[in-house]
């Protein structure tokens, strides 16, 4: 299998001129404007283009509304990539679409399978720690079905009870330096963290690592920004209101490999 380098490498797929219907598990369902949801889409793409990552477009999934989402088919580990096999029905067919865009950035694919139910949206990777979040879209056999794949490459797999929220980075995410933030109501048990910070407003749970001492969030949490910053972290904030009605954030919108 060819392989192109995998550092900074980023995979997206364009919103769906059906967004509008994507799944809706924990908000009511309000108008998304299409157009402006592909405007924050471009721009959103245009933080990690601007921060020197390479960017891989996955064709569009016109015939999935939540197929912009696109964390929620693959996680990688290092040059493992594991496709998953979302709880929501109606997302199962993403998958394969992804799967010709990810043989060109992975060395190895493995595929959680029938009746193991996973989505990436529950993944978090912290230091060689693998929090995988137990929710109405991963069942414990996708998460055993994980385990068994990463433990052997030494891995360390904790479940994470998630019942707040959507998926578990819903709920949290991490820092560069490990410190896991998230908003107090949508967090079920935060001792189950080393280092946690509560923040101040609920879209600022989500953050992606652009490097060491660079993150992206939603620019719907001031308070939040401000708050890294303080802790000596770089800010990047860019619009994601049309993704937020539908329980979407900046992490689920792109597979970062490093």
């Amino acid at each position: 299998m060819a392989t192109e380098p995998a550092h900074r490498t980023l995979l997206v797929r364009p919103p769906s001129p059906s967004l509008a219907d994507g799944e809706l598990t924990h908000l009511e369902r309000v108008p998304v404007d299409a157009g402006l949801a592909a405007q924050q889409w471009r721009r959103y793409v245009d933080v990690f283009r601007d921060h020197g990552w390479d960017v891989h477009e996955i064709p569009a999934a016109e015939a999935h509304p939540d197929g912009v989402f696109v964390e929620d088919t693959v996680v990688v580990f290092d040059g493992l990539a594991v496709l998953t096999r979302p709880g929501a029905r109606s997302r199962r067919g993403e998958v394969a679409s992804v799967r010709p865009v990810v043989e060109r950035v992975a060395h190895e694919i493995a595929e959680i399978i029938e009746p193991g139910t996973l989505e990436g949206g529950d993944i978090l990777k912290v230091g060689r720690t693998v929090y995988v979040g137990r929710t109405a879209r991963t069942n414990a056999e996708g998460s055993a079905q994980l385990r068994a794949l990463l433990e052997p490459r030494g891995w360390r797999v904790v479940e994470v009870p998630v019942t707040r929220a959507l998926h578990l980075k819903s709920a949290v995410t991490a820092l560069p330096d490990g410190t896991i933030i998230g908003y107090g109501p949508t967090v079920d048990d935060a001792t189950l963290f080393k280092e946690f910070l509560q923040v101040p407003e609920a879209e600022g749970n989500a953050v992606v690592v652009l490097d060491d001492t660079t993150v992206l969030l939603s620019d719907a949490a001031p308070g939040t920004a401000e708050l890294l910053r303080g802790r000596g972290l770089t800010v990047r904030t860019t619009p994601v209101t049309e993704f937020e009605k539908l329980e979407g954030c900046v992490t689920c919108l792109s597979v970062r490999v490093r």
